[in-house]
């Protein structure tokens, strides 16, 4: 390997917003994340509900007048 090239590295820890901190080896001397596998929904089997602002219905909505359409055209 060639020297004075490559980042320091360091023995650093990772922490959580939810609190949790894991020892981990990483080119940055602090890091904080904001999810982590305790509290990721993923692996604790528990679903956040997220605000959609009403895309789903919109999209529900759309759909109908395209099906809709559709139908009146084929019976037609």
């Amino acid at each position: 390997m060639k020297e004075n090239i490559h980042p320091e590295y360091y023995e650093t820890t990772a922490q959580c917003a939810c609190g949790n901190t894991v020892q981990v080896g990483s080119t940055k001397s602090d890091i904080k994340v904001e999810i982590c596998s305790k509290c990721h929904p993923f692996f604790t089997g528990k679903q956040k509900l997220i605000d959609t602002a009403g895309r789903i219905e919109r999209f529900r909505k759309k759909y109908a007048k395209f099906h809709n359409q559709e139908t009146t055209t084929q019976s037609g």
